[in-house]
């Protein structure tokens, strides 16, 4: 354990030096228990003559001479190091289970809030000029309102209950889209360099949680080099095999594609290093972060069957690892940008939701875009409204968790009378508990809560024009 190569490196030497130093007082203290002629047992980190850090468990007793005088201690080591990690994964599990419940059930009503604040802002924003001096305020409550929706999707990634979209993904191509938007975020202080594999490193991803990866990375190094420095991104083929398993505790045999981000800031102690990935933990002042950052990173790269690790000194700046399990597909070409022009049309919608806001700024924005609209407070009003014009409705939208109905019921019965109507799905739900409750299937339409005008209008076009 202690990594002595022979048996004079440890002779007549003494632990403390290995000790990790804010354990150096508890092991002090045990010795004096046992001295004073008790007993004790101590859970402690060192660190090896080679480097390695380690966790032990150590029972002491004191040793007597025949006259009963404490002469010396002896004691009993035990390895806990795999222990330990197993425990500290447990405790992170559940607190991401913590967040998550907390996260999905705020995720609903937040989200219709922000559908209101959204759609409203959307609208005002197309009546007005160029040139009003009021057009900045909206375009501010805009903002706002999309980092609102934002915080409740990184909540939602943390959490790993977010909807996600994975397919084969270049993972080189993902540094590349990000790059310049790096440098921004970064500034000028920080010299941005990239070292991307020649080899194909597919992974299966949603490319969109990859950038957002990336980003809180660079923000994280951005903070930890308030000077200036180097952050550099790497991109390799790594193996994941029984010794890497052996010494980190976690990990799946294979062939994973390895993102590494290394800053040259001012790193971190072992202490901090433990906390890192810990929701709301930060070492930064108040207001100048959230704590999410790194949380957000630990549970997509877990949502994508992946691990990080991070490996810090004091003064020695920070790496970031980062494994992908290797995709054999080639990586899908992005799609052709999609207009920004909203889309509108004559078509009869059936709007279906529980709350009223929602209900008021969907016939508000579909009404703008041309559509003739018709809402449902719940699944039985939905069903009864579509029996009574079902010659007439072209298109449902439908909440899918409702009061009475649910989305999924309405759809069955709807299809008993029309089989070929259209429907689109939508929810501020979180992703685990759409598919718990088996309400929907694959191929079904669905757009999160909160849309803008202009995501909403496309994707009605979308499914009303398909054949």
């Amino acid at each position: 354990m202690i990594e002595a190569d022979s048996l004079e490196q440890v002779v007549g030497k003494s632990i403390y030096p290995l000790v990790v130093s804010e354990y150096v007082a508890s092991v002090q203290a045990l010795t004096d228990t046992i001295f004073q002629g008790g007993s004790g047992r101590l859970e402690f980190e060192f660190v090896g003559l080679k480097g390695t850090h380690r966790w032990v468990e150590t029972r002491a007793v004191p040793l007597k001479s025949a006259g009963g005088e404490v002469i010396a201690l002896l004691g009993v080591s035990r390895d806990i190091t795999e222990h330990k990690k197993l425990e500290e994964q447990l405790r992170h599990a559940q607190k991401l289970e913590a967040v998550g419940t907390l996260t999905g059930g705020i995720a609903h009503d937040f989200n219709n809030i922000l559908t209101s604040i959204i759609g409203y802002a959307d609208l005002l924003t197309m009546t007005i000029a160029d040139d009003d001096q009021n057009r900045g305020f909206l375009e501010q409550i805009i903002a706002a309102s999309r980092r609102a929706a934002n915080l409740t999707q990184n909540l939602l990634a943390f959490s790993r209950k977010q909807i996600t979209s994975p397919r084969p993904v270049d993972i080189n191509e993902c540094v590349r889209n990000v790059e310049n938007m790096l440098h921004r975020l970064i500034g000028e202080q920080i010299e941005l360099r990239t070292r991307l594999s020649d080899t194909d490193l597919t992974i299966l991803a949603d490319a969109g949680q990859m950038e957002q990866v990336l980003m809180n990375l660079a923000v994280n190094a951005r903070d930890a080099m308030p000077a200036g420095g180097t952050l550099l991104i790497t991109t390799s083929v790594a193996e994941i095999d029984e010794r890497y398993i052996a010494l980190n505790g976690y990990g799946k045999a294979g062939t994973y594609v390895l993102v590494s981000v290394n800053d040259s800031g001012v790193g971190m102690d072992a202490r901090m290093k433990r906390r890192i990935f810990e929701p709301f933990f930060t070492t930064k002042e108040m207001g100048k972060g959230t704590g999410l950052g790194l949380s957000i990173v630990y549970g997509i790269v877990k949502q994508h069957n992946g691990y990080v690790d991070c490996e810090s000194e004091p003064g020695k700046g920070t790496t970031f690892t980062l494994y992908f399990p290797l995709n054999t597909a080639s990586a899908e070409q992005a799609a052709p940008a999609r207009p920004v022009q909203l889309r509108g049309g004559t078509e009869t919608v059936l709007v279906t939701d529980d709350d009223e806001g929602v209900r008021r700024i969907a016939r508000t924005m579909l009404e703008h875009l041309g559509y003739t609209v018709i809402t449902a407070a719940d699944g039985n009003e939905a069903v009864e409204l579509f029996s009574e014009h079902k010659d007439r409705i072209d298109l449902l939208i439908l909440d899918v968790i409702m009061p009475k109905k649910n989305g999924k019921q309405v759809y069955d019965e709807v299809r008993r009378m029309r089989p070929e109507v259209k429907t689109i799905f939508t929810s501020g739900y979180t992703a685990d508990v759409i598919s718990s409750k088996g309400m929907l299937e694959e191929g079904m339409h669905f757009i999160s809560k909160p849309a803008s005008l202009r995501d909403l209008s496309l994707k009605i076009r979308d499914v009303l024009d398909a054949r």
